[in-house]
């Protein structure tokens, strides 16, 4: 859903809906080096955005892999004859950042595609491919202090050079969007795509058939005896990082708790940077041993956890979009959320939401949700409705749309192409 916001003057953001110019098959390059062994946030947006491009007749794609990853990708892409893997990229951060501007570009050169995609900040800047990048949030511009120094610098320069040098870039939503051309005036086109959801796992009641390997359905409530965990219980689902504002959260159920005596928290994420506020927080908590740290928790678990909850508390200060909060709404979860965020904008009014920072109002949130009213079935009823609307192959059409737009602008021959300096 590519969108304008009433600022494509200003912005220069898509206003189509479809792809741009529609045409042939295009051959598309896609950088998935940065994806993790266990995927969140943008590795899952990576993984969920190439799995949607794989199942359209009308891209073929060029996957940059790690050394030793090059199987995961390529069993994902085993059922499209058009997907090449192309196992080049180093294991280690450091090395890969500078494989892509050194090696990439060379190696882009050799092969047969027409336009590259970043989908991590990062672009090769000295490649003559037209590029697409994706910007997910500002926070590294925005909140440095909320990430590791070493990250900080690096997506910092990335994110700039991006709206600089890409011909498109993709922003998950228009809170991103919006304050992108606040702080670096891009000079490519700008594409609000939001993420899609997995309606098939994310739904209000689990699926009764075989999965994809032949398999009956594990049930919800057996996902949640192997993790240890009880109904009723507040979730959050995330890693555990300074933006998430999980302390809050802790402190907001341990006033709540008080009140409700079987009632649990789980923190469903991995440690990230900066935990140790977490693990204080439930130190001084008066609750903690009702507090359930699951740490990573495997993607075939997440739905039943998000169905089971009584409440997803998802509190975090800022967000580029905040998947797991759809995927609560899909799952027809009463979901507490930020004011001000990306999570609101997505939410459609299904969320309740609160002040960031605010301890108290969190709390209050909480227990009204708890009390599972007529105005929480309807924000159920609601969230349902919402998140029908974000599907991943929607979300694919729309970077088609950016994909296009790209190699158009950058060919002199195409009428209104825009061509110019990268």
């Amino acid at each position: 859903m590519s969108t304008a916001l009433g600022m494509s003057t200003t912005l220069g953001m898509s206003t189509a809906t479809g792809d741009v110019g529609g045409g042939g098959s295009l051959s598309v390059s896609l950088d998935v080096s940065a994806v993790p062994a266990q995927p969140v946030g943008a590795g899952r947006y990576t993984i969920d955005l190439v799995t949607a491009l794989l199942a359209r007749d009308d891209v073929t794609l060029t996957l940059w892999t790690r050394r030793g990853d090059g199987s995961r990708w390529a069993e994902l892409g085993s059922g499209a004859g058009s997907t090449t893997v192309r196992a080049s990229a180093p294991e280690r951060r450091p090395i890969r950042l500078a494989w892509e501007q050194v090696r990439l570009p060379g190696l882009l050169a050799a092969e047969s595609v027409e336009v590259h995609h970043g989908p991590h900040y990062t672009m090769p800047e000295h490649s003559r491919l037209p590029c697409v990048v994706t910007i997910h949030d500002l926070t590294f511009l925005d909140h440095p202090e909320w990430h590791e120094r070493s990250k900080v610098v690096v997506f910092r320069r990335a994110i700039r050079t991006a709206a600089r040098r890409a011909d498109a870039i993709v922003c998950v939503s228009r809170h991103t969007a919006q304050r992108l051309g606040e702080l670096c005036a891009p000079t490519g086109r700008v594409f609000v795509v939001p993420h899609g959801v997995d309606h098939d796992r994310f739904r209000p009641e689990a699926s009764t058939s075989s999965g994809h390997d032949g398999h009956d359905p594990v049930p919800d409530d057996e996902h949640l005896r192997r993790l240890g965990v009880r109904r009723p219980f507040v979730l959050f689902v995330g890693t555990l990082e300074p933006r998430k504002a999980v302390p809050d959260l802790v402190a907001a159920f341990d006033r709540v708790a008080e009140n409700h005596a079987e009632l649990s928290l789980v923190l469903a994420g991995q440690p990230g940077w900066g935990v140790e506020a977490v693990r204080q927080a439930i130190g001084e908590a008066r609750f903690a041993d009702r507090i359930i740290r699951t740490g990573y928790v495997p993607d075939e678990v997440v739905p039943a956890l998000l169905r089971r909850a009584a409440v997803v508390a998802y509190p975090a200060l800022e967000e580029g979009f905040g998947l797991p909060a759809l995927e609560a709404l899909a799952c027809g979860t009463p979901l507490v959320t930020t004011a001000g965020t990306a999570m609101a904008e997505v939410s459609g009014g299904a969320a309740v939401l609160v002040a960031p920072g605010s301890v108290s109002e969190l709390a209050d949130a909480l227990a009204d949700a708890l009390d599972a009213g007529s105005a929480v079935q309807r924000r159920r009823r609601l969230g349902v409705e919402v998140a029908a609307g974000h599907t991943w192959a929607r979300s694919a059409a729309e970077h088609v749309s950016a994909y296009r737009w790209a190699a158009r602008r950058s060919d002199p021959s195409s009428p209104g192409s825009g061509a110019g300096p990268r």
